[in-house]
């Protein structure tokens, strides 16, 4: 838990004013009290968590509870409105902007989004379902996907449209 925490500190910069790094706090303290074996002994962790949880929601707008699989380096760029369904798989180096709801696609249906590694998802951005977003890919703001998504993609619309990412496009603005 301690190494996580060491590495959330890192990639929020250490800057405590950032929403996401308090959420993440939450998030890694709540994964960490499952580790307790015993019942009875995880039962205060457990009462302080759903405190903490319930604080963080309230002061930040961000609901990720503690039973999402999340990677490393999970960066949440902008404050409030982001919704993300305890089923969820998360890659390493995603960054989610405000605004977006990752879950289910219907109630009472299982099935939740699996996010690959790199993943960029846009403001507003909306991935619903059993669906695969595959690593380096971005999903644009207000996309709305409801289909696989290959690597080293770009998802666009509503619903969404899958295109190839250009590389050189995105290099030739990097060297300007």
């Amino acid at each position: 838990m301690f190494e996580n925490i060491r590495e959330d500190w890192r990639t929020y910069e250490g800057d405590l004013s950032r929403q996401g790094l308090g959420v993440m706090l939450v998030y890694r303290f709540g994964r960490w009290r499952y580790k307790i074996k015993y019942r009875w002994l995880r039962l205060p962790f457990s009462f302080a968590y759903r405190i903490l949880k319930l604080l963080s929601q309230i002061l930040t707008g961000i609901d990720l509870p503690c039973e999402v699989q999340v990677g490393r380096r999970l960066t949440i760029e902008h404050f409030g409105d982001i919704i993300i369904s305890g089923d969820v798989i998360i890659g390493d180096d995603v960054v989610i902007r405000n605004g977006v709801t990752i879950g289910l696609k219907r109630t009472g249906i299982s099935g939740a989004p699996v996010i690959g590694n790199r993943v960029d998802i846009g403001t507003g951005a909306k991935l619903l379902g059993a669906i695969r977003i595959g690593d380096d890919v971005v999903i644009g703001a207000n996309a709305v996907v409801l289909q696989d998504v290959p690597a080293n993609s770009l998802a666009v619309g509503v619903p969404a449209k899958i295109k190839p990412r250009s590389f050189k496009a995105v290099n030739e603005h990097r060297n300007v």
